[in-house]
């Protein structure tokens, strides 16, 4: 589709998203750069007009449009360059690889509906009413059982999901039931690129056993009395394959977030970018 123009940084819209965020971030961090989000955008023949800004980081921007009939999520990646050095291809390659995603899990129950791609680093979807899951929160009795049966169907399509380590990855519909919306890390080798060769499908299933193991530790999080003695006392121990990986992105993890900490200090709590009014993603 035909890509539209960022609105100007005066637009009324803009000054209003802009506030939202609560403090100014510097350009480099920001996904877009100096740029913006339109005002306004057209999906599917049909108008829709930006409401609220989820979340503006270094390698996406989240916001919500809403029309006559009804919301769609716009997301878009990094585009803008960073310490001179051109990023455009990072977001390309990761609307990419998040578009394919929600393709492959279009028939899954708990994954949005991607509704077309967006220029060259974006893509709109689906919009979910609810919350991100919160630590300590007591969800339905039936909520880890269908977040496990979500988490199956991912693992059905060949695919790991890679990003349950937090709570707030896991979003709480309006009607309860547990959805996964964020697949930017996720893992999936198609098999022309030897996605079933020995090495992948053994890194695939480490992958997938480490989404089991932070799926037990988040409902150690939120419903621990569901759990038995001997699985509350096996989340506390982290199996080989976690340790290995987080070995592996620790340390690139703790340079990232120190330099842009020094370019840019950020909050002490929570997601650098996140606008603090957690309604729905």
């Amino acid at each position: 589709m035909r890509w539209v123009q960022y609105a100007a940084p005066g637009s009324a819209m803009q000054r209003e998203s802009a506030s939202a965020l609560k403090k100014k971030i510097q350009r480099s961090l920001k996904a877009l750069g100096g740029r913006f989000l339109p005002d306004s955008i057209e999906v599917a023949g049909r108008s829709y007009t930006l409401r609220k800004v989820f979340k503006n980081d270094f390698f996406a921007v989240t916001s919500l449009y809403e029309g006559e009939t009804g919301r769609v999520l716009l997301k878009v990646h990094r585009q803008a360059s960073f310490l001179l050095i051109p990023l455009g291809w990072v977001g390309r390659v990761l609307a990419g690889k998040e578009c394919s995603a929600f393709e492959r899990l279009c028939d899954v129950d708990g994954v949005p509906r991607l509704i077309e791609r967006w220029g060259r680093t974006g893509l709109v979807r689906e919009f979910i009413e609810g919350h991100p899951l919160r630590k300590g929160e007591r969800v339905g009795d039936d909520f880890h059982e269908n977040l496990r049966a979500l988490l199956a169907a991912i693992h059905a399509q060949d695919m790991a999901y890679v990003d349950l380590e937090k709570c707030e990855n896991v979003l709480v519909g309006d009607d309860g039931r547990p959805h996964v919306f964020d697949f930017q890390i996720a893992w999936y080798l198609p098999k022309r690129l030897g996605g079933e060769l020995w090495p992948a499908r053994r890194l695939r299933r480490w992958f997938q056993n480490g989404d089991l193991y932070h799926l037990v530790k988040l409902q150690r999080r939120t419903r621990p009395d569901q759990l038995s003695s001997e699985a509350l006392a096996a989340s506390y121990r982290r199996p080989w394959y976690v340790r290995v990986h987080r070995f592996i992105t620790w340390p690139m993890l703790w340079c990232r977030r120190r330099l842009l900490g020094w370019i840019e200090p950020g909050p002490r709590h929570g997601e650098r970018g996140r606008v603090r009014d957690e309604t729905a993603v």
